[in-house]
C-alpha cells in the first residue's frame, strides 16, 4: 500500500501549548493562638479602640473650639465699639440738655458757654480713655509722619522748618496715626 502525501502526518515546527502561570501556593493556615497570645491580641485591640475613641473626641473638641472662636471673633468685631459708645452716650445726653437749655429764657450766653466747655472736656476725657492722643504740633519741628503742611509763612520768631501755626488738630490712636495735624511751617523772612 502506498502512502499518499495527504495521508502522511504534517511535519511542522513544534507548537507548545501556553502554560498558565502557576497559582501562588495557598498560605499555610496559621497555627492556633495560645490563650496568652489571644489575651495579648485582645488587649491591643482594646487599647487601639480607646485611642481611636480619644481621637474622635479630640477632633470633635477641636471643631467645637474652632466654631466657638469664630463666634467670639465675630462678636468682638460686632461689639468692638461698645465700651467707647458707653462713654459717649452721657456726652450725647449733655448735648441734648445744652440744646434744651439754649431755648430757655433764663439761659445766659456765659452759662451756655460754660456748659458746652464742660461737655467738650467730658468728650475729650472719654476719647482719651479709649486711646485717642492729640498731636501737639505748635512750635515743634515739622514731622511729615505727624504733620501735613498746607503752606509756609515767613517768621522771625519761629525757627525755620518748625510749625508756626496749627490749623487743625491731628490725632493718634495709641501708636497709629488717625489724622495728621494740618500746619503752617515757618520759613526765614525774605532779605530786603
Amino acid at each position: 500500500m502506498s502512502k499518499h502525501k495527504h495521508d502522511e502526518p504534517a511535519t511542522s515546527p513544534e507548537v507548545k501549548p501556553e502554560t498558565a502561570p502557576a497559582a501562588p501556593a495557598a498560605p499555610s493556615p496559621a497555627p492556633p493562638l495560645t490563650e496568652a497570645e489571644w489575651a495579648d491580641l485582645t488587649a491591643r485591640a482594646d487599647k487601639a479602640q480607646q485611642w481611636y475613641d480619644q481621637l474622635l473626641r479630640t477632633a470633635a473638641d477641636l471643631e467645637n473650639y474652632r466654631k466657638r472662636a469664630a463666634r467670639e471673633r465675630a462678636d468682638a468685631v460686632k461689639f468692638a465699639n461698645e465700651s467707647l459708645l458707653q462713654k459717649l452716650v452721657p456726652v450725647l445726653d449733655n448735648f441734648d440738655m445744652a440744646i434744651a437749655a439754649s431755648n430757655g429764657q433764663n439761659t445766659t450766653l456765659q452759662s451756655l458757654q460754660a456748659g458746652v466747655a464742660m461737655i467738650h472736656q467730658q468728650l475729650k476725657s472719654a476719647l482719651t480713655e479709649a486711646g485717642l492722643e492729640e498731636i501737639d504740633a505748635a512750635r515743634k519741628p515739622f514731622d511729615p509722619n505727624l504733620h501735613e503742611a498746607v503752606m509756609q509763612e515767613e517768621s522771625a520768631e519761629v525757627a525755620e522748618g518748625h510749625v508756626l501755626r496749627q490749623m487743625r488738630r491731628g490725632y493718634k490712636l495709641r501708636d497709629r496715626l488717625l489724622r495728621p495735624a494740618t500746619v503752617v511751617v515757618a520759613k526765614p523772612p525774605a532779605q530786603p
